[in-house]
């Protein structure tokens, strides 16, 4: 497909994965995730012909305007779709499928200063939670769902959902709706609610094991008041 072909189904695509677009002219305004892919399809051309620094000025101007830092050498499919948007950083060596979409805050970034590919790369459909941290030479597969504001630093499994800090898989093989946030499991409510479980069965273990010690503290502390009693006294 041609440049302007790229750009007509990148703004095509808005409609379909935001159901608050109402008319073409929010467009001017409240999609500047749009914009930025339209600018980076311009920079991407240039920069792959040598225009390498007239590629960074545009996507320089492009990130003032948006706040979102795109690198003119990155690979970006067809109908990716950054929501919102302030925020997100591609780096250079990051490859994007087509049918990706991607919330504010998130970055695709290196782990190495060395040469060569240090960016991660984002399988067919996979959908990036706001704010998550995408982290080295990384595979993030297809359909895969990374919760928001976590931070990944291994590869995850096509049709999975990662989540944490640091990320870790908590669900495979179901390439459900990509955009049931609401289903991710709390998991720092359920280590709590397992550790305070997990507490007040050693007590009562304690308790049941060690009743003679307890009636023994229970009288030396009698004991003891006692005796401050009569000190004060």
């Amino acid at each position: 497909m041609g440049i302007y072909s790229d750009i007509k189904e990148d703004f095509s695509n808005a409609y379909k994965n935001d159901p608050a677009l109402n008319s073409k002219l929010d467009f001017l305004f409240n999609y500047p995730g749009v914009w930025a892919i339209a600018w980076y399809r311009v920079g991407s051309r240039l920069h792959n012909a040598g225009f390498k620094r007239l590629a960074r000025m545009i996507m320089g101007l492009t990130q003032i305007f948006t706040h979102i830092d795109i690198h003119p050498a990155a690979r970006i499919g067809q109908r990716v779709f950054i929501d919102h948007g302030t925020g997100v950083v591609i780096g250079e060596t990051s490859i994007i499928e087509e049918d990706v979409v991607i919330y504010q805050g998130v970055t695709l970034g290196g782990v190495s200063l060395q040469q060569g590919k240090r960016h991660p790369t984002i399988r067919k459909g996979a959908v990036l939670g706001a704010g998550s941290k995408i982290l080295g030479n990384i595979i993030i597969g297809e359909y895969a769902k990374i919760g928001a504001n976590s931070v990944v630093v291994k590869e995850v499994p096509d049709c999975s959902t990662a989540i944490g800090i640091p990320a870790h898989v908590i669900e495979k093989g179901r390439c459900t709706d990509p955009f049931m946030h609401n289903m991710l499991p709390d998991i720092n409510k359920e280590m709590f609610e397992y550790l305070l479980k997990r507490v007040a069965v050693l007590e009562h273990i304690l308790v049941e094991d060690n009743k003679s010690v307890l009636e023994e503290d229970l009288e030396l502390e009698n004991i003891y008041e006692s005796f401050i009693k009569a000190m004060k006294n």
